[in-house]
């Protein structure tokens, strides 16, 4: 049922208010207003094509410029029609990932599973998770064993694409680089305004 998909989700509060009836251009204007329609454009794509073309997003760019708002709007519009999605911060998963590591409850198994099984995996602010070599081979391993099973992800992040390439190791910025479509975000910060 659609509650119990919320519920799931992780998303149950935040999803309120995220639908693309909301979206609005106002906040944008020259270059960032370009960015932000090609983004938009690649979201409305994502999900109209979500049971026939798999694909992942990457939105990155500046804080509070609607990464997150229109990660939230896919994940809306496919729980709508029935797609498991599943939201974490960054930091959240990482810890998710590493209980599974090093603690198998049953709980943990049932909640690694999910992430690697449902229909759309948001990861939400990559870079605000602790970075060592141990979040970056779960990180990768994630990544790796989703797109093995052409599960959709969609990751927003502030980090450049320099500094994705800096921070993570090159398996995985080669792996995101070959895997997503990129959705470049810019302008003031929408949430200051």
């Amino acid at each position: 049922s659609l509650s119990l998909l919320y519920e799931q989700s992780n998303l149950k509060d935040y999803i309120n208010s995220t639908d693309f009836s909301n979206v609005s251009e106002e906040y944008y204007e020259g270059e960032d207003l370009v960015h932000f329609r090609d983004s938009y454009q690649k979201s409305i794509n994502f999900v109209n094509n979500f049971k026939n073309d798999y694909q992942n997003l990457y939105f990155y760019g500046t804080v509070g410029t609607g990464k997150s708002f229109l990660s939230g709007c896919i994940a809306k519009a496919l729980m709508n029609e029935g797609h498991s999605v599943i939201y974490f911060s960054s930091s959240r998963l990482m810890n998710v990932l590493s209980h599974h590591s090093f603690d198998y409850k049953k709980s943990d198994t049932d909640s690694y599973n999910d992430i690697l099984d449902c229909d759309l995996l948001i990861i939400d602010d990559l870079g605000t998770e602790v970075i060592n070599d141990f979040t970056r081979s779960q990180l990768f391993n994630c990544l790796n064993e989703r797109f093995l099973r052409k599960k959709s992800v969609i990751i927003s992040t502030n980090l450049s694409l320099k500094e994705l390439r800096d921070y993570y190791s090159e398996r995985i910025f080669s792996r995101i680089v070959g895997n997503f479509l990129f959705c470049k975000m810019t302008g003031p910060d929408i949430r200051k305004l």
